[in-house]
């Protein structure tokens, strides 16, 4: 097998992400973990994921600190997945993949669900890039600059 290269301490945010989140089953398990998911059996059931691949997946997540484990929640021996905030944090980023998704896959109307505010029952409006002062922006909006050096304390 072909070792994956590391994005760990790569100086772009994409990469660096993308070495927590950037295969097709870890996005996946944290779909169905913000879904209500925890344990590795309804995973499993759920993905129709070969089990050595759940097991390193969610032990990737864990190690990421996207997941955490606790004892089930009804006291049996098992234990549960839960999200953290910085698995909570990737709501937005799943938003914008399914979104991107119903505009522009070729068969849109085999989307099974539809995205809605829990209480108002309504579509979730897309997602939209803003300036600061509110200005929609497109990619020809924006650029990358240098990050500012940190300031150095003064004794």
């Amino acid at each position: 097998m072909v070792k994956r290269t590391s994005f760990e301490g790569d100086s772009c945010p994409v990469a660096r992400s993308l070495e927590a989140l950037g295969d097709w089953w870890s996005l996946l398990i944290v779909r169905e973990a913000l879904l209500g998911v925890r344990r590795f059996g309804e995973f499993q059931g759920r993905l129709g994921m070969a089990k050595n691949i759940l097991a390193a997946r969610l032990r990737s997540l864990v190690d990421h600190g996207i997941l955490a484990t606790a004892p089930a929640s009804d006291g049996s021996a098992y234990q549960e997945y839960l999200l953290t905030p910085k698995g909570r944090g990737t709501f937005p980023i799943l938003v914008a993949l399914r979104q991107w998704s119903e505009e522009f896959d070729d068969h849109p109307e085999e989307i099974a669900t539809v995205l809605v505010d829990r209480a108002r029952g309504r579509p979730v409006k897309k997602l939209e890039m803003r300036a600061e002062d509110g200005r929609l922006l497109s990619p020809a909006d924006t650029t990358l600059k240098p990050r500012p050096a940190p300031r150095r304390r003064t004794a």
